[in-house]
């Protein structure tokens, strides 16, 4: 089974131009999972896209693999 978090990471290093800077931390609950991203300086706009259509595509996946397991998702993009 392909864990949300590293599914991100796989996602995000195609959107920003240093995926070398991604920081993602997880905080797990009882039903949900919480994902905390923080990219580069300058290149959030290019995670949350033309008025936040790419966050919502993200969102939407991380839900889809995540149902697998049970468990929710939420993704907190940090600047």
């Amino acid at each position: 089974m392909l864990d949300s978090k590293k599914f991100l990471e796989k996602i995000v290093k195609y959107l920003v131009n240093t995926p070398e800077e991604i920081s993602i931390t997880e905080v797990e609950g009882k039903e949900v999972n919480i994902l905390k991203l923080r990219v580069a300086k300058g290149e959030i706009g290019f995670v949350i896209g033309k008025n936040g259509k790419n966050a919502n595509s993200i969102r939407v996946l991380l839900n889809a693999v995540s149902a697998r397991s049970g468990r929710r998702v939420i993704l907190e993009i940090l600047d």
